[in-house]
């Protein structure tokens, strides 16, 4: 009886192990744009792959992905996307460079909003925020569920910045629609905007006009590469939800 015991605690100890390898976490991806999205993913340095890295969403579609324990990476959108005559898949804002709907190992070429994650990390919290330190293109919201912790709320970019803008930072269609917004750092390339060289330091590094006009609209995202104080979230034990254009009014 009581080798027996002993086996089926052995037996859920192994089962909740595989269960915590194989699905730390759920991200659903929800596209209530009025327009189609291709997400992207890109996994950290050293983290496999999860089991897609690009896919399309229509409107009103979503996709639910399992990721590993201690998973960490990104995710952003891709819009105007289309296949040359070729097979060639490219995008006008986020595109990550593999000529396929898959990314293959590529990253967002900026301006895009960025949603990043580090599951399972100090003390078995997963961490996350919205990046808009490589600039913006679509409104994006992360609102975890079931998850615990003074810190585990919604946070995103919920306002469509492509409207508003500078003129110095936008990235336009070929019918000269906004469709993305750089950051500073990469309009302009100096040190001063990207928090480099003599820059390199939050002492140093302040707050720009530019990443002032991102904070203003999206307080809970991150702005430059310094913002961490009020960007970063923390739950235990949550799946998320992201969702493209979350505002229903927003285009």
């Amino acid at each position: 009886m009581g080798k027996l015991c002993l086996r089926i605690f052995f037996l859920i100890l192994t089962n909740s192990f595989i269960a915590g390898v194989y699905s730390a976490a759920t991200f659903t991806f929800v596209n209530k744009c009025e327009f189609t999205v291709w997400p992207g993913i890109l996994s950290n340095a050293g983290i496999a792959p999860l089991p897609t890295t690009g896919f399309v969403l229509q409107t009103g579609e979503s996709k639910t992905i399992n990721a590993p324990t201690s998973w960490g990476g990104r995710f952003w959108g891709r819009t105007h996307c289309t296949e040359d005559s070729t097979g060639k898949f490219s995008c006008v804002t986020g595109d990550c460079g593999s000529g396929k709907l898959e990314c293959a190992g590529g990253g967002a070429a900026p301006p895009a909003t960025l949603a990043e994650f580090t599951l399972d990390g100090d003390a078995g919290k997963d961490f996350y925020d919205v990046s808009l330190v490589d600039g913006y293109n679509l409104p994006m919201l992360v609102v975890p569920q079931g998850g615990s912790g003074p810190n585990c709320t919604n946070t995103g970019c919920l306002v469509d910045l492509n409207g508003a803008c500078p003129s110095e930072l936008r990235v336009t269609s070929d019918g000269g629609e906004g469709v993305a917004c750089k950051s500073a750092c990469e309009a302009f390339r100096s040190d001063q905007y990207c928090c480099s060289g003599a820059y390199g330091t939050p002492d140093v590094c302040k707050p720009s006009q530019y990443s002032q006009l991102f904070k203003n609209a999206c307080p809970h995202a991150y702005s430059y590469a310094y913002d961490d104080r009020t960007s970063t979230f923390t739950c235990t034990a949550a799946d998320y939800t992201i969702t493209f254009c979350p505002s229903p009014n927003t285009r």
